[in-house]
């Protein structure tokens, strides 16, 4: 294994050391004031830092991009940023296994894998976040054949409250590392994550409108024939933007219709996603804000007027699209099958109660997975997110959408608004009691966590 020197990722502009910090997520949801805010520049100092904190009977959460919309990195104590634990720690080129700091950021892995020929095998449609909260929330992206991110993890670095490191692997403390692919920050401080890579490959990109109902009829047919497929819904329209994705290899050309699809321009691309996407999608919320009534029309103009294309780009280009305008957001992983009743649902409730819904509904898959708390753990599942625009509120819409998504045996994304209990979360998951002994055992004092994951794990601190 060869150890690589890499740069850092950009650093917090948020301060330092004691006295209240304020911390706000990036949807402006959350808010926090810890009397430390602490960005350690190595290990041994965040050793320090932890077991300070642990002596002082303080309680400790990571922080990397505040992408969460839940309070789930948020502390009253004290709040410690990885940014400057990032880059490239080693390469497994054999095996295509990279290790990274855990505060790197999704949007920097590309370059850094670059050089080796790898790419992460799948990714989501944002890539702020920092690897360790990715994988600790269960981010995940679109294709029935692809896991989550934590499905992809093969090694951990993990700190306890005395400040000690333990490796972490299928290889070394199995038990361990199985359950803490997936721990929201409660098991102690993720500080290396080493990932199965794969060979750089290009996507070829297939946007077009279909109607609603012939979507949701052939769905999950739909699904399981795409490498990478995904759709969205805008409410009160009878039609769909998909997004279906093909992988092929650097050079190689695309399978039947799709081998004369050319490389998009770059800056077209980011027209596009820039301009046309989020620009449009500003003016068309702010205005719905002031004035619900105009939502509907708009919403029916906005989708008739996309056209379809076709477009191919190296991988992580095509999966991810800058988020300019803020929303808040909730997402239910449901069984594969139940999706599209689920959906059909949805649409007849926001049209019986006379919601004006601006942002679109977005619709993911993916593969089942063996880890414990993944949300897609030990089935294949259909993803459903809603959005309100941050200048809408979005209580009684999710409340009425979560009693629709839990009914047909939804899991909550782990970084997403949601009023799931513990109670009702271990039934859901079944080594849900199995990861909350492991806490039990590794953090005692549970100075891990916040008032938000002891609602989860129904844990009392002492």
């Amino acid at each position: 294994m060869s150890t690589v020197q890499s740069g850092r990722s950009e650093r917090s502009d948020r301060g330092s050391g004691r006295g209240r910090h304020a911390f706000r997520n990036w949807a402006g949801h959350v808010h926090a004031h810890p009397h430390t805010f602490a960005c350690p520049a190595s290990a041994e100092e965040l050793s320090g830092i932890v077991t300070d904190a642990a002596a002082a009977g303080d309680r400790l959460r990571i922080v990397g991009a505040g992408h969460s919309f839940t309070p789930v990195a948020a502390g009253d104590d004290v709040m410690v940023s990885l940014d400057a634990l990032s880059g490239i720690v080693a390469v497994d080129e054999p095996r295509m296994r990279v290790r990274f700091g855990a505060g790197t950021r999704l949007r920097d892995v590309p370059a850094l894998l670059e050089p080796f020929g790898l790419a992460l095998e799948n990714q989501g449609d944002v890539n702020p976040q920092a690897l360790a909260g990715a994988i600790s929330t269960s981010t995940h992206g679109t294709g029935i054949g692809f896991t989550g991110f934590a499905g992809t993890v093969t090694g951990l670095s993990l700190m306890g409250p005395d400040g000690q490191l333990r490796a972490l692997s299928a290889e070394a403390d199995p038990e361990t590392f199985d359950l803490a692919r997936v721990s929201l920050g409660v098991l102690g401080v993720i500080t290396e994550v080493e990932l199965q890579c794969v060979p750089a490959f290009d996507l070829i990109a297939e946007e077009k409108v279909a109607g609603f109902d012939e979507l949701l009829d052939g769905l999950t047919k739909r699904m399981r024939g795409a490498d990478h497929f995904e759709f969205y819904w805008f409410p009160h329209t009878d039609s769909v933007l998909t997004k279906t994705n093909t992988r092929v290899g650097p050079g190689q050309s695309g399978p039947g219709h799709l081998a004369e699809a050319g490389v998009r321009n770059r800056w077209l691309n980011l027209l596009d996603k820039e301009v046309v996407e989020n620009g449009a999608l500003r003016l068309a919320v702010e205005l719905g804000a002031k004035i619900p009534a105009a939502v509907p029309p708009i919403n029916r103009i906005a989708q008739s007027v996309v056209a379809d294309r076709t477009y191919r780009a190296p991988g992580h280009d095509v999966f991810v699209t800058p988020r300019r305008v803020r929303f808040n957001e909730m997402e239910y992983a449901l069984p594969f099958a139940a999706g599209p009743e689920a959906i059909r649902e949805i649409r007849e409730t926001i049209e019986a109660k006379g919601w004006s819904i601006s942002f679109p509904l977005e619709v993911r898959c993916a593969a089942a997975d063996d880890v414990p708390l993944s949300t897609a753990s030990g089935r294949e599942t259909m993803y459903i997110a809603v959005h309100r625009f941050i200048k809408e509120d979005f209580a009684e819409y999710f409340r009425v959408i979560e009693e629709i998504l839990c009914r047909h045996g939804g899991r909550p994304h782990w970084g997403k608004i949601h009023t799931r209990t513990a109670a009702e979360l271990s039934e859901l998951y079944p080594r849900f009691a199995d990861f909350c002994a492991l806490r039990t055992r590794l953090d005692p004092e549970a100075m891990f966590g916040n008032r938000f994951t002891d609602s989860l794990f129904g844990l009392t601190r002492r």
